[in-house]
């Protein structure tokens, strides 16, 4: 075979990745639009035209995206959102849209849990200070006895649950699909409003909707001094909602991976001394990013070599 294959994650684009050999070893193309960057709009549409598939990331693909990729038969993500792709539009012009399934569900869900300790501690907050030469404590909290709400139980969500549980804390999920064979001792499912209410730290593992899950309303209902975790997407909590939490100390603290624009633009909410940061990294481990490249290339080929 032969053609071309953009591919554009971060963590592909800029070092490259061996099990991209099993593409080129086939006749085809690697085309990087943004070598070590999330593309722009017009970075993809000098690139993809041409291309018969896309490795793709978390960069907005739009209707003038696709309208330019003529020829294009498959994008293939090595993850499993695809909120950032305009699904209607991809259907018209025939084009595939594959999921790196399950693929980097441990990294995230490890993360996840390492911003909850982090935030139970303050560990971000008092290397900040001891750095500046400031030596400052905040009490913090022990996770076993804790109760943990899980807002999306799917291959990421579980994972969470098995790592709390393992610490001693009580979990507590929400997933609109409940799975009947997840059971273990100290999990139950509960309606949304339940979880938020009886949580001491609250985790996000689903896709946005059209209103932010943690918005003033939702935030109100929670326990005083919540911890909250956001690995999945920016667009599940209301910032001003939040930044008005933080300052009241309704919410203890707020870790999140995830932005609107990457690199994200400087605000109030981000500059919050109870805010912290990780950019984007929750798949970036060697273990994740392996089986994703590998599930997200043959997703390539299982569509254009049937």
């Amino acid at each position: 075979m032969s053609g071309k294959i953009a591919v554009t994650p971060r963590s592909l684009s800029g070092a490259g990745h061996p099990a991209l050999s099993l593409l080129t070893e086939r006749g085809y193309e690697i085309v990087f639009p943004a070598p070590g960057k999330t593309p722009s709009e017009d970075d993809l549409l000098r690139a993809l035209p041409g291309c018969v598939g896309w490795l793709a990331g978390v960069e907005p693909i739009g209707p003038r995206v696709l309208a330019a990729a003529e020829g294009l038969r498959v994008i293939s993500r090595n993850g499993v959102g695809v909120d950032n792709i305009d699904l209607p539009a991809a259907e018209a012009r025939g084009v595939r849209i594959e999921k790196a399934l399950g693929a980097n569900a441990r990294g995230v869900a490890e993360l996840a849990v390492t911003l909850m300790l982090s935030a139970f501690r303050h560990v971000p907050w008092s290397d900040a200070r001891l750095r500046g030469g400031d030596w400052q404590r905040r009490i913090g909290i022990e996770a076993e006895g804790r109760v943990l709400g899980v807002v999306g139980c799917g291959a990421i969500g579980r994972q969470v649950a098995d790592l709390a549980l393992g610490l001693g804390m009580q979990v507590v999920g929400y997933d609109p699909f409940p799975s009947n064979t997840f059971r273990r001792e100290g999990f139950r499912y509960a309606p949304l409003a339940e979880v938020l209410a009886v949580a001491d730290a609250v985790t996000l593992h689903c896709p946005p909707a059209e209103r932010a899950i943690l918005n003033a309303d939702s935030l109100a209902t929670m326990r005083h001094g919540v911890t909250v975790i956001n690995t999945a997407r920016a667009e599940l909590v209301d910032d001003a909602a939040m930044l008005a939490a933080l300052d009241s100390g309704q919410v203890s603290v707020l870790a999140t991976d995830v932005f609107h624009t990457e690199p994200p633009a400087p605000s109030a909410l981000l500059a919050h001394d109870r805010v912290i940061l990780t950019p984007h990294a929750g798949g970036f481990t060697e273990e994740s990013v392996e089986r994703a490249t590998r599930t997200a290339i043959e997703n390539i080929l299982k569509v254009l070599e049937p």
